[in-house]
């Protein structure tokens, strides 16, 4: 079968004179009763190549591990709606701007971090910068995706969670697989992103980064959580 890319994404780009395809993996609706090993080697194989980079968005991954949760399951504490309301709305997404995902946040960085963070962004904010919540929050915190209408039902009502140990499961869909691709766990929208796991070198992982920064799986109903980056 011929690669193809999403609606309105390229399947080739070129990053430092090289170009490469971005393959995107259509799947069936994943949930939480899925074992990722099993979704990644029933969809996958088939299109796998030697030298092959299979790239998984983190929702999925979070989704199989039990780290999706309905909007209004969570009842956010006061200092989760105080919180919530100096979070600044970009266009990349809700992030901690809403009461339920800075419960979460709040559970899973723990209330010290979170109101560290909060007081180093809001002294960082009046010298113009920007950005240090997250950097002082950390990876977790960053991670949680709020519910958005372009997402794919159910979850667009629900908050997603950063994966759990994504090196590890990484790793183990690599065993999974073969020994001649390798396999990254990634959390990319259309700003951006980064690697959350790898069974990548660092500096390898950081051109992964670049190749695939316009989001090639796109950001909502696509459903292809999976996908191949291969040298053009």
């Amino acid at each position: 079968m011929a690669a193809k890319a999403n609606e309105g994404k390229a399947l080739e780009v070129e990053v430092d004179g090289v170009r490469f395809l971005r393959i995107p993996i259509t799947t069936r609706l994943v949930g939480p009763q899925d074992d990722i090993v099993e979704i990644v080697t029933t969809y996958a194989p088939g299109q796998l190549e030697a030298g092959d980079r299979l790239f998984i968005t983190e929702k999925i991954v979070a989704i199989t591990q039990g780290r999706a949760y309905p909007v209004d399951s969570i009842t956010p504490r006061p200092l989760a709606v105080r919180l919530s309301k100096y979070v600044t709305k970009t266009p990349g997404g809700i992030g901690l701007g809403m009461p339920e995902t800075m419960e979460m946040a709040l559970r899973e960085c723990g209330t010290v971090r979170i109101l560290f963070a909060a007081a180093v962004a809001a002294v960082t904010k009046l010298f113009g910068a920007r950005g240090a919540f997250y950097v002082v929050a950390g990876p977790k915190a960053r991670g949680i995706d709020g519910p958005t209408s372009g997402t794919i039902p159910p979850y667009n009502s629900h908050v997603v969670l950063a994966p759990d140990k994504p090196g590890e499961v990484a790793r183990r869909l690599k065993s999974a697989l073969r020994p001649d691709i390798d396999v990254l766990i990634v959390d990319i929208n259309d700003f951006g992103g980064n690697v959350l796991g790898s069974t990548l070198r660092s500096s390898d992982n950081r051109l992964v980064e670049r190749v695939l920064a316009d989001n090639p799986l796109g950001q909502g109903r696509q459903s292809t959580p999976l996908g191949i980056i291969r040298r053009a």
